[in-house]
Formats: structure tokens, sequence, C-alpha cells
């Protein structure tokens, strides 16, 4: 993947690019999408206006319940009906739970687990400059993720994005097995930064 983009081509692919943002579920998951906000304006990706088209969107999805799974599916259909030709990415917990069937959905390209989330960025620049290369034209339909059990990465996100508050992430995933809850089989075990 390295020869198809470089560090300066991929920085170039997302420069002066638009991004369309849906969050849904925990404060979680807005902390986290804020963070990957604020990154992608660092890396030149303009947030889009209500109403305008976006080349990028991504969609931070839940899975808590079946009401958040039915949700989420909607979400995803609504963002490649709103925006047509958009390189269209789903992450979160229900892309972790079903990142095979979401990888099939109309329009969908890339589908991110819960380790590869730290690394959004990159897998966006990375498959949107091969997607240039091949001409653009249909979704990739692309799933990486890996067994709830293999994942080990925490991902820091402090960020205020466009609310009041600043959302402060210290930790991810649990290690009660609750029969009501979804995280510790979406998130994976706990885990946290140093101090």
């Amino acid at each position: 993947l390295h020869y198809l983009c470089p560090p300066k081509t991929k920085d170039m692919v997302l420069n002066n690019l638009k991004a369309a943002f849906c969050t849904l579920g925990c404060k979680l998951n807005f902390a986290e999408t804020s963070s990957l906000r604020d990154q992608m304006e660092r890396a030149g990706v303009r947030t889009a206006d209500k109403g305008e088209k976006a080349d990028i969107c991504i969609v931070n999805t839940c899975s808590v319940t079946d009401v958040a799974d039915q949700k989420c599916r909607q979400a995803i259909r609504r963002f490649t009906r709103e925006h047509p030709g958009a390189f269209v990415v789903v992450m979160g917990c229900y892309a972790q739970l079903n990142p095979d069937s979401i990888a099939a959905f109309d329009g969908v390209d890339l589908v991110l687990g819960m380790e590869q989330k730290g690394d959004a960025l990159r897998y966006i620049g990375e498959r949107m400059a091969q997607k240039r290369a091949l001409g653009g034209g249909e979704a990739c339909h692309e799933a990486i993720s890996v067994p709830t059990r293999d994942i080990r990465t925490f991902v820091p996100s402090c960020s205020r994005g466009d609310r009041t508050r600043y959302f402060l992430k210290v930790q991810d995933g649990c290690n009660y097995y609750c029969t009501y809850c979804t995280i510790p089989i979406a998130r994976g075990r706990s885990r946290n930064g140093s101090i």
C-alpha cells in the first residue's frame, strides 16, 4: 500500500475535501468522532455544512440494542443517499459486530473495527488514493477488523468538537459481561492509557 499512497500523497488526497459526520450512541462515540474530525481538519478536510454534499462520510455506530442497530442501518443508507459518490466509512460498535454485512451495503467503501478506529485517517487516505487510482466508480466494500479478543489498543480522545464541554476518553471496553450489554463484545476488554 505504501507504493500507492506515500504519506505526502495521502495528505494531498484528503486536502480540500469536505466530510460529513454522523455519530450514534454514547458520549464515548461523540468523543472519538470529535477527535477524528479534528485530525481530518489538520489534514485539510473541511466539515461540510448542512445540506452541502460531502466527499467523505463517517458514520460512528452504536449497537447497544436492536433499535440502535436499526438506527445505524438507517443512518448509513441516509448518508449514501444524501451524498452520492462520497467515500463512506462506517466504524464503531455496530461495525465491529457486523463488519461484513455492513461492507455489503450499497455505497459503503470502508468498515473499520475497534482496533483500526485509531488509524481511521490513514485508512481513509490510503483507500481513497487506491479508489482514485482505479478510476473511482463503485464503492470498495472493504471491512477491516479483528476479533474482539484481539482488540488491544487504547486510542485517547480529547476534543470539544461543536459542543460546549470537552470530551475526555479515559477508558475503553469492559471486563464484565452483563446479559443486557454489548460493550465487552463490541469494544473488547477494559483498557486505558497510562497516567
